[in-house]
């Protein structure tokens, strides 16, 4: 068991530390603070921030982390926190950063969507020395894992946070972390997913479609209209004539619900 610090954020940062408390000692979450969401934009905690205080994890909410943090520990592990670690601060402790990728593969915000997107078949998890470049530190670990044809971002960041908290037990048991510098010349950058991301182009081949429609999903959404309608795609497939057909749909302020519910109102 390792005394460790864990900054998070995001539902991906929630699970990794979630899998880490059940086999170390967590000393701190380093968050960000509270903030609007949903419908009613009520002010709302970060999911690592629900699953620290469920498990009885003491929670740092600063606007911006600073030099000088009680963390209370050597080492902190940041996944999915948000905010970039100043470099007084990376310089008091030691700082691993897990990011759901093959690096230097989709270095950015959207590692996981960009992946699906581009049509990869394979991705990972790279566990690197956090630095004041974005996702650039050297690497102490690395393993590859293969997308399925069905699967969505919530599935690969399921696998994500069972792999990187697998490679987190091994590193945190080693007495020294051998790191690795990232190759420059492959770089790839994972921008974020903008508005312009979301849209569905029906005009283009059934298989795009359904692959944005996977990379957006259960998190974001893809936008279309269909039969006139403003909706968000959460699930499609390719039919059996090669056309795209949606399985899942929200119209604008309305509920999930399959397709077949969502026509039947429309008469």
């Amino acid at each position: 068991m390792a005394r460790i610090a864990v900054a998070a954020t995001a539902p991906f940062g929630a699970d990794v530390l979630e899998r880490l408390a059940a086999r170390h000692e967590i000393t701190r979450l380093l968050t960000r603070p509270d903030a609007p969401g949903g419908r009613g934009r009520k002010l709302a905690a970060p999911p690592a921030k629900r699953v620290a205080e469920r498990l009885g994890i003491p929670v740092l909410q600063p606007d911006r982390p600073a030099a000088g943090l009680d963390l209370g520990a050597d080492t902190v592990v940041v996944c999915a926190y948000g905010p970039l670690v100043p470099e007084q601060l990376l310089a008091e402790r030691r700082f691993l950063n897990v990011h759901p990728s093959l690096l230097p593969r989709w270095r950015g915000a959207a590692p996981v969507e960009r992946a699906i997107l581009a049509g990869d078949t394979e991705t990972g998890v790279t566990i690197h020395e956090t630095v004041k470049e974005l996702d650039a530190g050297p690497v102490a670990a690395r393993e590859a894992f293969p997308i399925g044809p069905d699967d969505d971002a919530g599935a690969v960041f399921a696998r994500a946070a069972e792999v990187a908290a697998r490679l987190l037990d091994d590193l945190l048991a080693r007495p020294r972390i051998v790191f690795t510098p990232q190759r420059e010349e492959d770089v790839v950058y994972a921008e974020k997913i903008g508005a312009e991301d979301r849209v569905l182009d029906l005009s283009l081949p059934a298989e795009l479609l359904v692959r944005r429609v996977r990379a957006l999903s259960p998190h974001i959404g893809a936008r279309a209209q269909l039969h006139g309608r403003p909706v968000t795609v959460w699930r499609a497939r390719v039919g059996e004539d090669g056309s795209f057909e949606p399985l899942e749909v929200q119209p604008d302020g309305g509920r999930r619900m399959d397709v077949e519910s969502w026509l039947r109102g429309l008469r």
